[in-house]
């Protein structure tokens, strides 16, 4: 059972990156790691209410990310609990019931550990597990200098960008992360599409490249919006300080596209954002997950991550729109505040696009995180105030809505002050009457 659902949980993550598993009614079959347990309570200090067994790490790093940027402390036993789930190799895997029992490295997966190196480097203090956490990205690059979500498998764009995330996160140069003389930046460009593609997808990333002898593969959202980041030379948390007034430039292809070579270094950053401006405005500020036989459908994660690739190269005013529409729509991702993945995301959005996170679309993003966790440390003056400024905003707001106005609400109080005096001034003459 136990082998059945770790392959599984692997096949459901990168399927999950390839924009695939919604519509693929396989997975539905597939065994939780933690089913054979029976329903064991969560782990402490663990954010998110629902089964980690694809997830707990991804969405623990997320958490304590955008919690940390958002001056927020998090709580020890949150920390702990993802410094616990480090295997002794170097690696994380999505979640380890069992922290005691040794790890099965053919399970450990290149996105959570990206994800986690970021977390630990913002939080500061846990140089160790972040430099084990590096070391095991190095040992695990493939030849062509790409990455793969499990250890032994092709690459794919997604986890190549997030492994140049981590990097970058570390201050460790990508271009000299090497195997087999291809760095990690050679390993992000396999997956890009230049000049030899339709004009429409130069720029975008596929998220694996068509094995020999099938048709070419093309250009996936998911994996555009993800590696964005890494191609514009980001990592998590997005720090909004490249601003220019100019778009995004797209390839210049001087010989019609008949030229195959990769998109170079210089020009992938601008080439990605291009496509995904171009995508985004064609598709009423977001992404779109389309899957065969099935209707298509916003696809947040990719236009979250498409929206920070595009403030981490500069263009903030490209990214607008898609931070408009995730402020208004977001909810439905997030469900209410209580899935933890997309809601620390989310604060993540709000942060890089300089919105404020504690009223983002009407919401308290930080608030909800938070109330998804252990307690916390300690909530700094800013967070503080925004949650205070965003819970008087919502008092207003809810006070508009019903019809009872701030002035309305004194005026009656004033009427009834009146009134108040008339009954007790008539009741005074009544007295001296009788």
């Amino acid at each position: 059972m136990l082998t059945a659902a770790r392959a599984g949980a692997a096949a459901l993550a990168a399927a999950l990156l390839a924009g695939t598993a919604a519509a693929t009614p396989a997975f539905a079959d597939i065994p939780s790691p933690t089913a054979s347990l029976g329903a064991a309570p969560l782990p402490d200090g663990l954010y998110g209410k629902g089964d980690p067994a694809y997830d707990g790490v991804w969405r623990q790093s997320l958490a304590l990310t955008a919690l940390t940027a958002a001056k927020v402390t998090p709580a020890d036993s949150a920390v702990s609990w993802l410094t616990g789930q480090q295997c002794a190799d170097g690696g994380w895997p999505s979640y380890r019931a069992d922290a005691a029992t040794a790890c099965d490295p053919a399970i450990e997966d290149s996105n959570a550990t990206a994800l986690a190196i970021q977390a630990l480097s913002t939080l500061g203090g846990h140089q160790d597990a972040v430099d084990k956490g590096v070391q095991w990205l190095k040992a695990n690059q493939n030849a062509d200098g790409s990455w793969a979500y499990n250890p032994g498998n092709p690459g794919d764009a997604n986890s190549t960008g997030l492994a140049v995330n981590a990097l970058i996160a570390t201050r460790t140069d990508p271009a000299g992360v090497a195997k087999a003389g291809r760095n990690a930046f050679d390993g992000l460009a396999v997956f890009q599409l230049g000049c030899a593609a339709p004009a429409d997808q130069r720029g975008a990333f596929v998220y694996q490249t068509a094995p020999a002898g099938a048709p070419a593969a093309e250009a996936n959202a998911l994996a555009s919006g993800q590696a964005s980041l890494a191609a514009a030379g980001g990592r998590l948390p997005v720090a909004n300080g490249n601003r220019t007034d100019a778009a995004p430039k797209a390839l210049a292809c001087a010989d019609g596209g008949a030229t195959a070579t990769a998109v170079p270094r210089a020009d992938s950053g601008e080439a990605a954002g291009a496509y995904l401006t171009a995508q985004l405005a064609a598709g009423g500020q977001h992404l779109t997950l389309t899957l065969p036989g099935a209707a298509p459908t916003p696809d947040y994660t990719a236009t979250a991550w498409a929206a920070l690739g595009l403030v981490q190269g500069g263009h903030p005013q490209q990214a607008a729109g898609a931070v408009d529409w995730l402020a208004k729509e977001g909810g439905n991702w997030t469900k209410g505040g209580t899935d933890a993945a997309a809601t620390a995301t989310l604060v993540l959005v709000a942060q890089a696009a300089q919105r404020d996170p504690a009223a983002f679309g009407g919401a308290d993003l930080v608030t909800q995180l938070t109330a998804l966790g252990p307690a916390p440390k300690a909530v700094g003056a800013a967070s503080a105030s925004a949650s205070a400024s965003a819970s008087a905003a919502a008092a207003a707001e809810k006070d508009k809505d019903s019809g009872i106005g701030t002035f309305w609400l004194l005026g009656v109080g004033l009427l009834i002050g009146i009134g108040g005096g008339l009954v007790l001034s008539l009741q005074r003459k009544r007295g001296a009457k009788l």
